[in-house]
């Protein structure tokens, strides 16, 4: 069976991310997907700072209340929180086949712990439960290499209209927000690429 690509726009100081992460990862064991993943680092993909000061507050209750439903922990970190080298390590996590454990215990630490994910010894400390060498994370996490992709992956989202975070796109087909992946997945289901 021919896969397709599922793209994931992701950015870690998203708490729509960490709701997202949860479940995503799902989409790759019940389909014949190539997952394409796209992490952004910085504002990309959220709202910019003058808007969020507004909209802050109101997304913390929505989060709880989505947090609540899915029994599981919600504790924010500080709004200062820059989710840059967490994006530039989860490609180094994606190279050594540790994309999905890394993700989650970063958006876990960052989400349920209310940890600073751009401290470095932070995200340090995530990278080695998740089996990742400390050295090659700290060197991953300033590599201006690596933070290039984060932008050109934002580049990729703006060409496509792609505005907001978490965004996954099979195809054409673009599905916006965390509570879009029953979506996602019943487009799968539509194109016969279920695994059973």
């Amino acid at each position: 069976m021919q896969a397709v690509d599922l793209e994931i726009f992701f950015n870690f100081r998203s708490p729509y991310c960490y709701l997202a992460s949860k479940h995503m990862f799902d989409l790759l064991d019940e389909f014949h997907v190539n997952l394409v993943w796209l992490p952004l680092g910085g504002w990309s993909g959220r709202s910019p700072p003058e808007r969020a000061k507004f909209k802050v507050p109101i997304a913390r209750q929505d989060v709880g209340r989505f947090a609540r439903r899915m029994g599981i922990p919600h504790n924010p970190p500080p709004k200062t929180t820059d989710p840059t080298r967490a994006g530039a390590v989860s490609l180094l996590a994606q190279d050594q086949g540790q994309l999905r454990p890394y993700v989650i215990e970063v958006m876990r630490a960052e989400w349920a712990e209310g940890q600073d994910i751009g401290d470095l010894g932070v995200l340090l400390a995530v990278a080695e439960r998740v089996g990742l060498d400390r050295g090659a994370a700290e060197a991953a996490a300033d590599d201006p290499a690596r933070h290039e992709v984060l932008e050109a992956n934002w580049r990729r989202a703006q060409e496509r209209g792609i505005f907001g975070v978490p965004t996954f796109m099979v195809g054409e087909e673009i599905y916006w927000g965390q509570d879009r992946i029953d979506f996602v997945r019943e487009h799968l289901t539509e194109l016969r690429l279920a695994r059973r």
